[in-house]
């Protein structure tokens, strides 16, 4: 099964966006499903309620988020993290499509993945 995206209210970028609906991918935002302002584990939450994986530059929130979740017994439908600013919208974009071509979304289940982990063109 083919991962679906959530993009939290940090990570919305229009033009990224619009390049991934356009390649076909999946893509859900805090913006369109009114969740501007909602708190960290609210937008996980609502990422999981959607079975979609949360991309977000929260990094250091969410990882700890993931840790919690997993210690308490709650599941999740994987997170993506990226450093805010680190990468232009094309370069989010093609690590985000080599993510989303290697992995599904069962692999996403409970799991925390880096973009920087993503570089174009490099092995698998």
């Amino acid at each position: 099964m083919r991962i679906g995206l959530y993009f939290d209210e940090d990570t919305v970028r229009h033009a990224l966006v619009a390049a991934l609906l356009q390649r076909g991918v999946d893509v859900r935002t805090a913006l369109d499903a009114d969740m501007i302002q909602a708190t960290d584990d609210q937008q996980l939450a609502f990422a999981a309620d959607e079975g979609r994986t949360i991309y977000t530059f929260n990094m250091q929130d969410f990882c700890r988020l993931h840790a919690e979740w997993l210690a308490a017994g709650r599941s999740h439908t994987g997170i993506v993290v990226a450093r805010q600013q680190q990468y232009s919208v094309g370069e989010q974009m093609r690590r985000l499509l080599r993510l989303l071509a290697a992995k599904t979304a069962d692999d996403m289940h409970n799991h925390l993945e880096f973009l920087s982990d993503w570089e174009p063109g490099a092995g698998s």
